[in-house]
């Protein structure tokens, strides 16, 4: 993709003391003043004790200045969401571990290797849609492929979930070493790990609509500022314009930086303003309401170039782009798993398949 944290404060509570003074009175007079003030005292006391011990009302207004009070309390932890996060990062990790993944590389040859391995252990081998593009360097011809894994293929209306494989040449945002290593933790492997989570819960999904888990080779190809990003997803969509296959998409979901530790997913403001795709983000992000995930953030923030562009624009399938474009590791060397979380990846993955699950 081609291109706040907030500060959470408590309220601050202060309390204020009554002055008494006690004038020059007779004794009797000072012993029932005495009283007095040890009753109150006493008072004053037990009312702090209701009070630290009652249930008061929360905020409804949560750190994104969102009411939240019509939202289910937020799961917290792995062990809620019925999503298998642990084993979603580990597939993360595992897809790090062969280094950087750009296109043409041995670590790409790798990472297709174990997609392959993956969904063919699923049940599911996946279809190879090659093409070549030459290097912006060398001039070379450079060896591409997206990866297309298939579930329930005699439905003829289908879901497009769908992701970037490939990582960028360079970490070229990297204040101190543009030109250094790039993992691609969360830029690159995240949404990968989240579709070889997600293949697990496809055998039992019901409904009408097939799925097909598509990712994409060549979406930051990229060297120079004038390079054409998205290669892969124009090429998805000009096939699927010059020979059209008997299934149709009815919607496609784009997966990308969906690890991030500290996750924030506004609405992508390219899908919110199209007509055809606004539907879409409204129903996932309704969905996200209803579960009580409040990383899904029901206003558009960034604006992103990415991969939905070229789907919905070219295929004419309404697309809508799921990412976090607050992280501030993008494009560095600090994209890596450190700065991702299983809880992230497990909240993004419990409310696709739940959207899923609501198509019928």
């Amino acid at each position: 993709m081609n291109g706040v944290s907030a500060n959470r404060t408590a309220g601050d509570y202060a309390t204020a003391a009554t002055k008494i003074s006690i004038g020059n009175r007779s004794r009797g007079s000072r012993t029932v003043a005495l009283a007095l003030l040890a009753a109150l005292a006493a008072a004053l006391g037990a009312g702090w004790w209701v009070w630290n011990r009652i249930e008061r009302p929360a905020d409804l207004t949560d750190e994104t200045g969102l009411d939240q009070s019509s939202a289910v309390p937020t799961a917290t932890r792995l062990a809620d969401i019925p999503f298998d996060g642990a084993q979603a990062y580990e597939y993360l990790k595992q897809i790090c571990d062969l280094g950087p993944r750009p296109s043409g590389s041995s670590g790409m040859a790798a990472q297709q290797e174990l997609l392959v391995e993956h969904f063919t252990k699923l049940g599911t081998p996946p279809e190879a849609q090659r093409f070549r593009y030459r290097h912006p360097l060398t001039g070379e011809p450079v060896e591409m492929a997206n990866l297309i894994v298939r579930w329930h293929p005699e439905r003829q209306q289908r879901i497009l979930l769908c992701a970037h494989y490939d990582t960028r040449p360079y970490p070229d945002q990297d204040p101190r070493n543009p030109r250094g290593v790039f993992i691609g933790a969360n830029d690159g492997a995240s949404g990968v790990a989240l579709l070889m989570e997600l293949g697990r819960h496809m055998p039992e999904l019901a409904g009408k609509y097939g799925v097909d888990f598509v990712f994409f080779d060549g979406e930051e190809f990229v060297f120079n500022d004038n390079d054409p990003y998205f290669l892969g997803s124009e090429w998805f969509a000009r096939q699927y314009v010059a020979e059209p296959p008997a299934h149709r998409y009815r919607w496609g979901v784009l997966l990308d930086m969906v690890a991030d530790a500290q996750l924030q997913l506004f609405e992508e403001r390219n899908s919110v303003a199209w007509a055809d795709t606004k539907p879409l983000v409204d129903s996932i992000w309704g969905t996200a309401r209803r579960l009580g995930v409040r990383e899904f953030i029901p206003r558009p923030k960034h604006e992103v170039r990415d991969d939905h562009l070229k789907l919905r624009n070219i295929a004419k399938i309404p697309t809508c782009d799921i990412i976090d474009f607050d992280y501030p590791y993008w494009h560095t060397e600090a994209d890596t798993p450190a700065h991702c979380a299983p809880l992230s990846l497990a909240k993004v993955g419990w409310v696709v398949l739940e959207w899923l699950g609501e198509q019928r």
